[in-house]
C-alpha cells in the first residue's frame, strides 16, 4: 500500500513528527511504502474561492505546491493527516491543503482512500481532541474515506514529553497493523 502523510506542523522535529516517524517505521515494517509530506513548508496558497475549478472539473488556477501534493494524494492507498493541535484543532497549514482538495475532490472521493489520523497536544482533558476528531471524521465522510485509526497524544507538549507516553509505541502499532 502506498500511504502519504501530511504533516501539518510548523515544526520538523516536534512531537508530530516524532509520532510520524513512528507510524511510518511500523508501516514499513509492514510492508508498505509510505511518503512523508512536510506541507507546513510547502508553498500553498488558500483557496481563492474563485470556483474556476469547478469543484473537480478543471484544475486549480493557481501555480504553488498543491500540485503535487494533489498528485501524491491521488497516487495514494491512504493518507494520513498528523497535526499538532492548535487552538483544538488543526494547524491552519493543514487546513489550507484540505481546503485545497475542491478542485480534486471527486477524484480524491473515486479513490476510496483509506485514513488515519495523528494528533499531539500538551493538554490532557478528556474533551481536548473532540473538534479534531469531529473535523476529521466529517473529512472522512465527505471524501468516503475509511478511518483505519487514530493515534491521540495527549501530554505530548514537546518531544521529551511525548517520549515519556506511550504515544510513539501507538503510532507504530497503528503503522504495524495497517492491511
Amino acid at each position: 500500500m502506498k500511504i502519504v502523510i501530511l504533516q501539518g506542523s510548523p515544526n520538523r522535529d516536534g512531537s508530530t513528527a516524532l509520532l510520524v516517524e513512528e507510524f511510518s517505521r511500523g508501516a514499513r515494517e509492514a510492508g508498505h511504502r509510505v511518503e512523508r509530506i512536510d506541507v507546513a513548508h510547502e508553498e500553498v496558497h488558500p483557496c481563492a474561492g474563485c470556483v474556476a475549478c469547478g469543484y473537480g472539473a478543471r484544475p486549480c488556477v493557481q501555480k504553488d505546491a498543491m500540485r503535487g501534493i494533489l498528485q501524491a494524494i491521488l497516487a495514494a492507498d491512504m493518507v494520513v493527516f498528523a497535526t499538532p493541535l492548535y487552538y483544538y484543532g488543526m494547524t491552519a497549514q493543514l487546513k489550507c491543503v484540505i481546503d485545497r482538495f475542491c478542485s480534486e475532490s471527486s477524484a480524491i472521493d473515486a479513490r476510496r482512500l483509506k485514513a488515519a489520523l495523528i494528533a499531539v497536544a500538551w493538554n490532557a482533558d478528556d474533551w481536548t481532541f473532540d473538534a479534531l476528531e469531529a473535523h476529521y471524521e466529517t473529512l472522512c465522510r465527505y471524501l468516503d474515506m475509511t478511518d483505519c485509526g487514530r493515534v491521540l497524544g495527549c501530554g505530548c507538549g514537546t518531544p521529551s514529553m511525548t517520549r515519556a507516553t506511550d504515544a510513539p509505541q501507538r503510532a507504530f502499532e497503528l503503522g504495524c497493523s495497517l492491511r
